[in-house]
């Protein structure tokens, strides 16, 4: 009989690339807002509704819900919603182990490299590492906290946060909004360039998951980053150097991108180093930690 793993977030890009290299082992359920096929359950945050079928013989929760942080201007009312898609998911599905009596065998919880905060700065950090000071640190520490409390309230054998970097694919995320500028020549660094951006490739983020989840000494907080430390100008150029186009326009000026995205440019024009020391300790193995190697990996169609 497998063990059934319910997953939040069903439409995001991890979840279903997650979905897909776990379901050989486990049987797979999804919690979505629009119920399309027979795995799926439907949840409504802002009613605080839940389908409760969901969590019947559930062993383990993946939660991966939570609105995208560089998709829209952070206005005070978005700002609002990123940190309640994190923490309300979190604390409607805590309510409802409480009400059914579950206990999990794990919770594994999304979280964020941007605990450390974004500003720019050559100190390495480890998750012995306190937060940041700024509004992404702030909406990590609040992701965590409320994951922690599945421990606290005895309704999870173990919690797992899982701070997780830029996920480089062709699919969606920061890699594929580059790729158009890129091919048509006229891609450019943003800002100085020169900001670290902490990165993983999709197989390797799914991959982490898969290897928590299957090692139950597998607890507390894990950086989610590639052991290789690139700035965004790497990025850049090495994505044009992969695709054999050319870079020669200037870098986009800073007041530009605070022009057009506000405060979230900041999360844009800086970025700091992480290690992965902690998850490669514990026996993961990354299966693309050169940049150039997972490019090519991503962009070879």
């Amino acid at each position: 009989m497998k063990e059934v793993v319910l997953i939040t977030g069903a439409g995001g890009l991890v979840a279903k690339e997650l979905a897909k290299k776990l379901e050989k082992d486990y049987t797979i359920r999804f919690l979505t807002r629009k119920k399309k096929h027979e795995n799926e359950f439907e949840w409504d945050l802002s009613n605080g509704t839940i389908d409760e079928n969901a969590f019947e013989s559930i062993s383990h929760i993946i939660h991966l819900a939570g609105a995208n942080i560089s998709e829209k201007r952070w206005t005070d009312e978005r700002k609002k919603e990123l940190i309640s898609s994190r923490i309300d998911s979190a604390n409607l599905i805590l309510k409802t182990l409480q009400k059914k009596n579950i206990k999990l065998k794990s919770f594994i919880t999304a979280s964020g490299i941007n605990y450390y905060g974004t500003k720019t700065t050559d100190k390495i950090f480890t998750e012995k590492d306190g937060p940041g000071n700024d509004f992404l640190s702030e909406v990590v520490i609040l992701w965590e906290r409320a994951a922690d409390d599945f421990k606290e309230q005895n309704l999870a054998e173990r919690v797992v946060k899982i701070r997780t970097a830029v996920v480089l694919s062709e699919k969606d995320g920061a890699l594929k909004k580059m790729l158009p500028t890129i091919k048509s020549g006229i891609g450019s660094p943003l800002g100085s360039g020169k900001q670290y951006m902490p990165w993983i490739h999709i197989k390797d983020i799914c991959s982490i998951y898969e290897f928590a989840l299957k090692n139950s000494e597998i607890d507390g907080a894990y950086n989610a980053v590639s052991p290789q430390h690139i700035t965004n100008e790497d990025l850049t150029k090495k994505t044009a150097e992969v695709l054999g186009k050319p870079l020669f326009m200037p870098n986009v000026p800073s007041f530009v991108l605070k022009l057009i995205f506000g405060e979230l440019a900041d999360a844009l024009l800086e970025g700091s180093r992480a290690s992965s020391q902690k998850i490669q300790e514990a026996g993961f193995h990354f299966e693309f930690p050169d940049l150039t190697i997972t490019l090519k990996d991503l962009l070879k169609k």
